[in-house]
């Protein structure tokens, strides 16, 4: 009876921890585009925008895989321990870099803010930084890893912001 307590409280603490991994991603997710969408067709598609600007069509598949590796880094963090050193803090550093890309869709798109989308973003830079080294420190490399793509997509967005910023100022 004991093993399938241990089995069923095992089972528990995964789905337990896919839920807390997935839930901010998505609520992330979905507060982020009710700032954006509405935004899209008006304010967006009024403004200067530079040549390698991608076309609306591809963000959403980009941020959908990209929410999906980000859950599935916190996922693995959140299976550690709880009593693993580093792990607080990593959970912290994602939440916060999480917070701010929320930020940013509310800034840039919701107030309309271009250069408020800049210092935004900058943060969110350091803060995905932030997060790739406290996973690495656990140590989880992979989960680590796992964020590189979006690290690379958020710099090459904080260059389009720049841009978008300059030839509309």
């Amino acid at each position: 009876m004991s093993t399938q307590t241990d089995s069923a409280d095992r089972q528990m603490a995964v789905w337990l921890a896919l839920l807390i991994a997935i839930l901010p991603v998505v609520a992330a997710s979905l507060i982020g585009s009710a700032a954006t969408v509405p935004q899209i067709p008006g304010w967006y598609a009024g403004l200067a925008k530079p040549p390698f600007n991608p076309p609306n069509w591809l963000f959403a598949p980009v941020w959908t895989v990209l929410f999906a590796l980000m859950g599935l880094a916190a996922f693995r963090v959140l299976r550690r321990p709880s009593d693993t050193s580093g792990r607080g803090r990593a959970l912290l550093a994602y939440h916060v870099q999480l917070a701010l890309n929320l930020a940013w869709s509310c800034v840039f798109f919701g107030l309309n803010s271009p250069a408020g989308g800049l210092v935004v973003i900058a943060l969110l830079i350091a803060a995905i930084i932030w997060t790739i080294r406290s996973f690495a420190a656990l140590p989880d490399r992979f989960a680590a890893w796992l964020l590189a793509p979006y690290l690379a997509w958020v710099s090459f967005a904080a260059v389009l912001n720049l841009s978008i910023w300059w030839l509309n100022r």
